[in-house]
């Protein structure tokens, strides 16, 4: 698989706390992404931050948070991307999805034997 050119960045921030049917969301939506067919996922676990309700999350000894904040990147085609765009929007109540150009400069991926 090959693809360069025009592509879209997905982000995706939500808590590592958040689930989705039993099972952490970040793990859900990876999966889900990777049924959909789109190129790859990423998850980030950030040792720091807030969001929409202004509570801190932190990693810091003191005051060790059992909800860091994580950040799923996706790249892609438009096409790839919006197609999953509803299904993230019942997936993640809480939350924030963002989408950005980017140029894809290279992504390759050897062919498997059939």
């Amino acid at each position: 698989m090959r693809i360069e050119g025009q592509g879209k960045l997905l982000r995706i921030f939500i808590g590592e706390s958040d689930t989705w049917h039993g099972k952490p969301l970040y793990e859900a939506i990876v999966l889900r992404l990777r049924e959909e067919g789109l190129a790859g996922a990423t998850v980030f676990r950030g040792i720091e931050g807030f969001g929409a309700h202004s509570r801190l999350h932190t990693a810091r000894i003191l005051r060790l948070s059992e909800d860091l904040p994580l950040l799923i990147e996706v790249v892609d085609n438009l096409e790839a991307i919006e197609k999953v765009l509803p299904i993230l929007d019942e997936m993640v109540s809480e939350g924030l999805v963002t989408m950005e150009n980017v140029e894809i400069v290279a992504y390759r991926a050897n062919e498997e034997p059939s």
